[in-house]
């Protein structure tokens, strides 16, 4: 018997050299080792064996156990050599080409509106994103009892700060620390409790300030109504100023313009009306002025403001400002040749 074991061992590990994939190997396993193995034949009889007998199966067991598991794992390391010698690149070649990006919407239409105001005079100037009550709420004459001010709206932070819901900050500590006169404009990320359609609770703002000793009412309609026909290329829009009310300026006003998707005929975008709010202005109060160390009885200023995912939702006739967050390529792609 022991010949014999040792005659299925030699022949075991020739069958075992031939072998190179993984198939093969496992049926070569199953006739030695499986249930009607060469081997399993001897491993029945182990209760009828001697001792020497028992040692010498024992032994071509294990001896052709330890040739298969090598076999496998060459044959694995043969497959896995191939995989990556078909998967190699050659970086010496040329690429297939790259497919050029494109600035997002509100990139563009944030940098728009910069560029046109940089051109009426205004710098631009920026502020932090974290800002405290007083910045925020008391220095812009926003009382106490203000919905503006309640959790449902503002995100507050530890130690009394909040996220800033507007870039008006900004225009405090402008005030504060430039000389007059004085001609900002203050661009950002701000930050509100809302999310639907129309609102998301990070969007961006621009705002506009202007502190003269002859700053008034007609330098800002005139300064709005030349900024919008030149946004929206409309030398033909109609612009209307309508009485509204906001903390920090008095008077103020909302302004809106004839829709640009129906030119004012009336459709579901402008609710039928024919027109479209576009941003909210006014002269700052006075109490403004006093809180930043400014005279209001020798200046007087104006200040306007706007939110940049509206005018590109009006631009573009986006139907849902969402859009703008999910980075979907398919939207994307279509502003990529667009021209500030």
């Amino acid at each position: 018997m022991q010949a014999e074991l040792e005659t299925l061992i030699q022949t075991t590990r020739l069958e075992v050299s031939l072998v190179h994939d993984l198939t093969a190997l496992m049926q070569l396993r199953s006739h030695v080792l499986g249930p009607k193995g060469r081997l399993t034949a001897y491993l029945k009889q182990m209760k009828t064996l001697s001792t020497d007998q028992r040692q010498a199966v024992h032994h071509a067991k294990q001896v052709i156990t330890e040739l298969l598991e090598s076999a496998f794992d060459r044959v694995q390391a043969q497959v896995l050599e191939q995989k990556l010698l078909a998967d190699a690149i050659d970086v010496s070649l040329p690429g297939c080409g790259q497919s050029l990006g494109g600035l997002h919407p509100i990139t563009i239409v944030l940098q728009r509106i910069e560029r046109l105001l940089i051109c009426e005079g205004f710098t631009p100037v920026t502020g932090p994103e974290i800002e405290d009550d007083y910045h925020n709420f008391t220095a812009l004459n926003i009382p106490e009892n203000h919905p503006a001010r309640a959790l449902h709206d503002t995100f507050y932070l530890n130690n009394g700060l909040l996220l800033r819901t507007h870039t008006s900050p900004v225009q405090i500590r402008a005030m504060r620390e430039h000389d007059l006169p004085l001609n900002i404009i203050a661009s950002g990320r701000v930050y509100r409790c809302d999310a639907d359609v129309t609102h998301t609770p990070m969007f961006h703002q621009v705002e506009g300030l202007c502190i003269d000793t002859q700053a008034n009412f007609a330098q800002l309609k005139g300064l709005l109504t030349h900024f919008l026909k030149q946004f929206f290329e409309r030398s033909d829009l109609n612009i209307r100023f309508r009485p509204a009310y906001f903390p920090f300026t008095e008077p103020s006003a909302e302004v809106d313009a004839s829709c640009v998707l129906c030119s004012g005929q009336g459709c579901r975008v402008c609710a039928h009306t024919g027109w479209l709010e576009l941003l909210g202005c006014g002269m700052v109060h006075p109490n403004v002025l006093c809180e930043a160390g400014i005279d209001p009885e020798r200046y007087r200023g104006y200040a306007f403001g706007m939110g940049v995912e509206r005018l590109a939702l009006i631009r573009y006739g986006i139907p849902d400002l969402r859009l703008m967050f999910e980075h979907d390529l398919r939207f994307l792609e279509q502003f990529k040749h667009e021209i500030q």
